[in-house]
């Protein structure tokens, strides 16, 4: 593949974004910065972005019609499809739950978040990591079941700490809100989860690497996000993992 060459050089990628729009912006920067620091010069992503509305979604999400939520960006990756993107990328842990109903709907590849998330982990030799995210990521089988497939076991806070890590996501980070409280807090489950067992740590949102990163517990983080983007990076490359 030439990477001297412009648009050809590049698969065009469809982001579905928005959920929330502060980590859309994190997606945005290390997609094109990973192009840049791979193909150099003046290079950047081929990208088609639809970053939708976050309020209804998430009104969906917590009232439990996930079919709704998979009737919107359903149409938005329709629309990239017929604009002419070649994979999808979902810009969102939590949305994975309709990841198959977003593929049926355009025909088109879609770059999981779990399945780089866990080459990562058992690249680095690992098998059993602790898990943070929305209530849905923790408590729903979707990621959980996923990870497994590849031989990774996540381990996922007790209820009422899934609780305040949820809330944090949904009340701060979402909104861009970032609060040295917060991250006391999260660095307390992280270490929680250290002692059940976890070799590592999943940043299973796309907004909590935001707050904590790898300085704020002893085992390594996996950041889900820029795992996905640099997966991401290797596809439009030509690169299918």
């Amino acid at each position: 593949m030439s990477t001297s060459g412009g648009r050809e050089s590049l698969r065009l990628l469809g982001v579905l974004g928005g959920m929330s729009w502060t980590s859309t912006e994190v997606y945005y920067r290390l997609l094109n910065e990973g192009v840049a620091e791979r193909l150099g010069g003046l290079h950047s992503a081929r990208l088609l972005l639809h970053s939708v509305d976050f309020d209804p979604i998430a009104a969906r999400q917590h009232s439990g019609d996930w079919a709704g939520t998979a009737d919107i960006l359903g149409e938005a990756a329709r629309g990239l499809a017929a604009a002419g993107a070649e994979g999808v990328l979902l810009a969102t842990n939590t949305m994975h739950k309709i990841a198959d109903r977003v593929e049926r709907a355009t025909g088109l590849p879609l770059l999981h978040i779990a399945d780089a998330t866990a080459e990562s982990i058992r690249g680095a030799g690992l098998s059993r990591v602790g898990l943070l995210g929305t209530a849905f990521t923790m408590e729903d089988s979707f990621l959980v079941d996923r990870l497994a497939v590849h031989g990774v076991e996540a381990l996922v806070p007790p209820a009422a700490a899934r609780a305040e890590v949820h809330r944090i996501i949904y009340d701060e980070l979402v909104l861009d809100v970032v609060r040295e409280e917060s991250r006391a807090t999260y660095r307390a489950i992280m270490a929680d989860l250290e002692t059940a067992g976890a070799q590592g740590m999943v940043l299973g949102c796309t907004e909590i690497g935001l707050l904590v990163g790898a300085h704020d517990t002893t085992v390594p983080v996996f950041d889900s996000t820029r795992l996905h983007a640099a997966a991401a990076v290797d596809w439009m490359l030509g690169k299918d993992r």
